[in-house]
């Protein structure tokens, strides 16, 4: 079974308290390897290794820290296969996503940002022929990076990037659930010669790693993607120390169509915004308002196209969907489900574990494409996130409603709008 292990300055370590948690694939429900359950001991730990190492590595030069991370980038690149398969057996995706997006995007993270250090500016102005008034950049010193179990390299790699090219420290933290590839990082940043203390990976629990990453007072940064509960909770702890926050906490993102929409574009575009990732990203399109005129004929063809995704084994590169993360997700997925058909849906296709999957995936974590009809917009299964691949189609009347519904939820992330009218396109897209 594959031992996990902590990455603070510069060495693999176990956790202090040696304790730890069961790590399982999704694809098996077996567990496969071992994880870290670390505490507030080893967050002290890592703070210590990056307030030694920050002094060095903000003094050096943007190009010696391209260098590096480029390096990372390569490093990545030639491990392309081992880690998308990490991935996938982590994540439940199908691996042909792990291996064609994931980490060729974690990889471009690390590149974009690598260059992008190297153009920075400052800005100097005059002020009445006397006074010269000017900007500098300088890093902020020790972030706390903690990363969703979604997309585990691709954010993770975002949240670092950024932190390190800009001569700051990081103490990061992967999602519990999905640490691997986080794990395989480290060897990533030792072989690439990233300096002791720089980058500090803490695996654990978000109660426990977590809560100690956001309440210690040297770390002045947070950067958290994840549950809106969870994010409010951070916003409590951080604000009184005046830590610089960055929280990402989901969506419940509106796609319009309107009747005069290319529906050989909007179609596919929407089964794919709906169900991509098992519909596990925040950018998802979970909520589909169609205008009435084409409701029932979109809604038929929807339906076809979500029930010919392919649902199975992620090593099979037929399979176009893999497994939910987790049981627990699985769970509530289960649970929207059928509060939907309490509160007055219909299931037009999915609803249900696939009854088809290999024997070594007869106990993963499985849901099929579920589209649900007769719903209004204000009901919970519109209003929450489900984060799974559950979408639900609402027909409306007019331009006015499709707005008035499409804003009617807390969430604000993103949205899709469906039109070759040039002019509504941009009114209902600031409207929105």
């Amino acid at each position: 079974m594959l031992t996990l292990s902590n990455y603070i300055n510069g060495r693999r370590v176990g956790p202090l308290c040696d304790a730890w948690l069961d790590n399982i694939n999704p694809a098996t429900g077996e567990v496969f390897s071992r994880v870290p359950d670390s505490d507030a001991a080893d967050v002290d730990a890592a703070v210590a290794a990056a307030a030694d190492a920050f002094p060095g590595w903000s003094s050096t030069t943007a190009d010696e820290r391209s260098r590096v991370m480029l390096r990372m980038a390569d490093l990545i690149e030639s491990r392309l296969d081992e880690f998308a398969r990490a991935e996938t057996d982590d994540n439940g995706k199908p691996l042909a996503l792990a291996r064609t997006v994931d980490i060729p995007r974690a990889v471009k993270n690390l590149r974009f940002f690598a260059t992008a250090i190297l153009h920075t500016r400052s800005e100097c102005h005059v002020t009445d022929g006397q006074a010269l008034n000017y900007t500098l950049r300088k890093p902020r010193g020790l972030c706390g990076l903690i990363s969703p179990w979604n997309l585990p390299l691709y954010l993770f790699t975002w949240k670092i990037a950024p932190a390190i090219a800009t001569g700051n420290v990081a103490i990061a933290k992967p999602s519990e659930v999905t640490p691997v590839t986080a794990d395989m990082l480290a060897d990533v940043a030792i072989e690439a010669g990233l300096p002791a203390g720089v980058l500090n990976i803490i695996h654990g629990l978000g109660a426990r790693a977590g809560a100690a990453i956001v309440s210690h007072p040297k770390i002045t940064t947070i950067s958290f993607t994840g549950g809106t509960v969870t994010g409010r909770a951070i916003a409590a702890a951080a604000a009184p120390m005046f830590k610089k926050l960055s929280l990402e906490l989901g969506g419940k993102n509106p796609t319009i169509v309107f009747a005069d929409a290319d529906m050989s574009n909007a179609l596919p575009t929407s089964v794919r915004a709906a169900f991509a990732n098992q519909g596990q990203i925040c950018l998802c399109g979970s909520r589909l308002f169609v205008e009435r005129s084409i409701c029932d004929d979109f809604t038929a063809k929807f339906v076809e196209a979500a029930r010919r995704i392919r649902v199975g084994d992620p090593l099979d590169d037929a399979s176009t969907m893999g497994a939910l993360v987790s049981k627990a997700q699985f769970d509530k997925v289960s649970q929207y489900v059928a509060l939907a058909k309490e509160e007055g849906g219909t299931i037009l296709c999915g609803g249900a574990p696939p009854a088809d999957t290999n024997d070594r995936c007869r106990n993963g974590y499985f849901f099929q494409p579920t589209v649900i009809g007769g719903l209004g917009h204000n009901c919970r299964v519109n209003q929450e996130e489900i984060f799974g691949p559950v979408v639900s189609i609402i027909p409306f009347d007019n331009e006015s409603q499709a707005v008035e519904m499409a804003n009617g939820t807390p969430y604000g992330l993103s949205a899709s709008i469906w039109t070759q009218n040039l002019d509504r396109a941009h009114r209902v897209a600031d409207a929105v």
